[in-house]
């Protein structure tokens, strides 16, 4: 692929090795105003967009076009080449590269002469975002945001990179305007082959974007699982956990893959490395600076190997899925702090991204003004802390009539230093500097040694200052909120919360899901389609935009949510919408003749490329999280398709899984549990009454990733006697009694109806309190 790319590269390079100042004056000389778009003194066409991410782009000089048919007819009729500008609105570097190009006047009068200017939000659009991202990862060998993507005007790539400084930089990196003017006159000097260049990218972005046919491929076996393991565990760091040494990033769906393993095989000896990796993650997770240990939540991903300074933006999708980890580990530990952290991202989520529709916004910016008379942003700056601001906020006594103060303990539990507590090496634009990233290196017990006071006189201690210190930060400019709502996203956040409320035991956070998934069914599902996004605007309204149709993700996610909701509710209402969405995504990005979910519907002609995603990043892929639902629904629902299909997706992706499954460890996990039959729980009695809430909490509490969840309610019209007719077998024998019954290779135990006895048939399946088996 490099071959076709050199070209460009070529003509790019050898027009930039002028001077800078030579080529920027040059081109200012040469350029006026283009033919295209709103003068620089008034808002360009984003104004009228309803994404955070374009809005903020509204008034710079730049004649921003929102992607779509209005700019490539105006990029054809110009015969000017596209540049298209990919990021999102809490994206650090977007916001850099704004501030020192798209908000130059000078730097906008060449892009406004010289090209089409397009603005595209990579979470409203990610087919767009994906299908350019594959072109300048191929070029490059890395990708990012903000993306920068030369195009010809029948959208072919031909240059891109990501963030572009405004002058000349090291390691010969061009500044942004000498590179558009080179880019400029090469189109004006060799259009033919600008255009000839970008036919043949696109033909071998096509060729090598395309997975094996089928029939060339077989269902991968354990070997994928034991390499998955293999990889995971050769890349993990131990002295802090984490999965590379830094930037650390919090890889959920490796929790979810080591979790599952040993969930499945809690004897054998990698699987409880692999739980002790994953415990040992969470935990320095849960006391470094990446946790927000005033306002909660957790932010993006860490700088350092220590999980200690973040990049502080926070994301909706990262909440969802770590809420998720913590879950599992205190279901595997019964240690209350994994609880506690859960608690403590979903009050973050409650509190600060929550839309009164029900709905969840997107993300919290990293940046932010230090104070309100500032007029440059920094980041981090609503969340840290100099020593002296701790001290005069924290006066006091730690308790009454004790000679430690509430300031001295709660610095030393926090690592709050004199002079801040921030590595230089990790603060590259002196934004830190002297200040205080939150991070525990003592426990509560070492902390409370340390002082002469009890562990619960050091935690109410600690929980006061706490609380104080974030009263005090209300008072500070808040960072930017992106309240684009998007269905994908909500659908991971919902699912989240019902599971929480059915391991915690709390009826609060499943009434949270049950309102985002009567938001979805309000504002997002349009003639039986789901739609990208929805938007919050003023007066607590809620828009749909230009109306974006979803993508396979957007299902993917809004099914494993709505079976998440059956299995805390026992609503099969949420169980048929699931299987309806899971028809209709079938029909809009299956594959017939390949195999596999595309991640975008067929028909739009400005997505040349339609890709399948292979890789679990930090959200896993459509194929991961969809091939997950096919399994669950085809055992909860008897639909033999939906195995077929699971099966077909798993050969599909064969080759990946068999030589780096560490890029797939969602689909990883899926393989585990489609490797091991699975356990049916029928409970048999009304859904409701306090003895079958007694059973469920046992099953909600104990890891069995590849159990069924089947409800007898001797209702013989019930949508499940619909599907298993062998329900009718199963009954209570009083009204108010629950019978669990727990089926291994289609034989069932004697039923139980004593919570515990139904605890022990779960934990130690061999042993199961010395009851026999009956044939079903």
């Amino acid at each position: 692929m490099t071959m076709n790319f050199c070209t460009i590269g070529r003509w790019v390079s050898r027009v930039s090795h002028q001077p800078a100042r030579q080529q920027f004056q040059r081109t200012m000389a040469n350029t006026g105003e283009g033919t295209s778009g709103a003068s620089s003194d008034t808002q360009n066409r984003l104004a009228s967009e309803k994404s955070p991410y374009l809005l903020q782009h509204a008034s710079n000089p730049v004649h921003w076009y929102p992607w779509g048919d209005e700019a490539f007819s105006a990029a054809r009729q110009e015969n000017k080449l596209i540049f298209l500008s990919v990021g999102y609105s809490t994206c650090h570097w977007c916001h850099v590269m704004e501030r020192e190009s798209f908000e130059n006047p000078e730097i906008a009068k060449i892009m406004n002469a010289n090209f089409i200017n397009i603005k595209v939000d990579r979470e409203e659009r990610p087919d767009v975002d994906k299908m350019y991202m594959t072109f300048v990862t191929s070029l490059s060998g890395s990708g990012g945001w903000p993306m920068s993507v030369w195009l010809t005007p029948d959208l072919k790539p031909v240059y891109g990179g990501t963030y572009f400084p405004p002058t000349n930089r090291y390691y010969g990196q061009p500044g942004f305007p000498q590179l558009l003017d080179s880019i400029a006159s090469q189109w004006q000097e060799n259009e033919t082959k600008f255009k000839e260049s970008g036919v043949k990218i696109m033909e071998v972005l096509d060729r090598t974007s395309r997975l094996p046919a089928p029939g060339a491929a077989t269902m991968p076996g354990k070997e994928a699982v034991a390499k998955c393991f293999a990889q995971l565990s050769s890349s993990y760091e131990p002295n802090y956990g984490g999965f590379s040494e830094s930037p650390k990033f919090p890889q959920p769906s490796n929790f979810n893959f080591l979790f599952t393993y040993h969930a499945l095989h809690p004897d054998w000896d990698d699987a409880k490395r692999g739980l002790e990796m994953a415990l040992h993650t969470l935990s320095k997770m849960d006391r470094g600076g990446i946790h927000d240990h005033i306002s909660r939540g957790f932010a993006r991903y860490s700088t350092d190997e220590r999980w200690h300074v973040p990049h502080f933006e926070k994301m909706l999708y990262d909440q969802a899925q770590l809420t998720v980890s913590y879950l599992d580990a205190f279901v595997v530990t019964g240690k209350t702090r994994y609880a506690d952290v859960v608690r403590d991202i979903l009050m973050y989520v409650m509190r600060d991204l929550s839309d009164p529709s029900g709905g969840f916004y997107s993300a919290e910016d990293a940046d932010s003004l230090p104070t309100a008379d500032a007029n440059k942003k920094r980041e981090g700056a609503f969340c840290v802390w100099t020593h002296e601001e701790v001290t005069q906020l924290l006066p006091g006594a730690a308790k009454e009539g004790h000679e430690a103060t509430l300031a001295s303990v709660f610095c030393h539990h926090y690592s709050v230093a004199r002079d801040g507590n921030v590595n230089p090496y990790q603060d590259p634009h002196d934004e830190l500097k002297n200040q205080n990233v939150l991070i525990e290196h003592d426990t509560i017990e070492e902390t409370a040694r340390e002082f002469g006071l009890s562990q619960e006189e050091c935690k109410a201690a600690l929980d006061k200052a706490r609380q104080m210190l974030y009263m005090a930060r209300q008072e500070r400019p808040r960072p930017h909120l992106d309240n684009k709502m998007l269905t994908s996203w909500n659908g991971m956040m919902l699912g989240a919360l019902a599971r929480a409320g059915a391991v915690l035991g709390d009826q609060m956070y499943i009434q949270r899901a049950l309102q985002a998934a009567e938001f979805v069914m309000s504002h997002l599902l349009k003639d039986d389609k789901l739609l990208r996004a929805a938007y919050a605007v003023p007066n607590n309204e809620v828009s749909l935009g230009s109306c974006i149709e979803g993508f396979a993700d957007d299902y993917a996610w809004i099914i494993r949510g709505f079976i998440n909701l059956y299995e805390a509710t026992l609503d099969t209402e949420w169980l048929k919408l699931a299987e309806k969405l899971q028809d209709k995504q079938n029909d809009l990005f299956w594959d017939s003749e390949g195999n596999g979910y595309y991640m975008t519907q067929s028909g739009d002609e400005s997505i040349l490329l339609r890709i399948k995603e292979d890789q679990d990043g930090a959200e896993p892929s459509a194929n991961s999280v969809s091939v997950g639902n096919l399994i669950r629904l085809n055992n909860l629902l008897g639909r033999s398709d939906y195995h077929t299909q699971a099966e077909a997706i798993f050969c599909l992706f064969s080759e990946r899984l068999n030589k780096i499954p560490i890029a797939l460890p969602e689909m990883a996990t899926a393989l585990l549990i489609h490797q091991k039959p699975p356990v049916q729980i029928i409970l048999a009695g009304k859904n409701g009454n306090d003895s079958l809430k007694m059973m469920m909490q046992v099953i909600h509490t104990e890891a069995v990733p590849n159990r069924v969840i089947l409800l007898a309610d001797d209702d013989q019209e019930s949508f499940m006697y619909t599907r298993h007719s062998s329900l009718s077998r199963y009954r209570p024998k009083t009204s108010d009694e629950t019978l669990a019954y727990v089926c291994r290779d289609f034989k069932c135990m004697l039923p139980v109806n004593c919570p515990e006895h139904l605890r022990d048939i779960l934990k130690n399946p061999k042993e199961a309190c010395g009851l026999k088996k009956q044939g079903k």
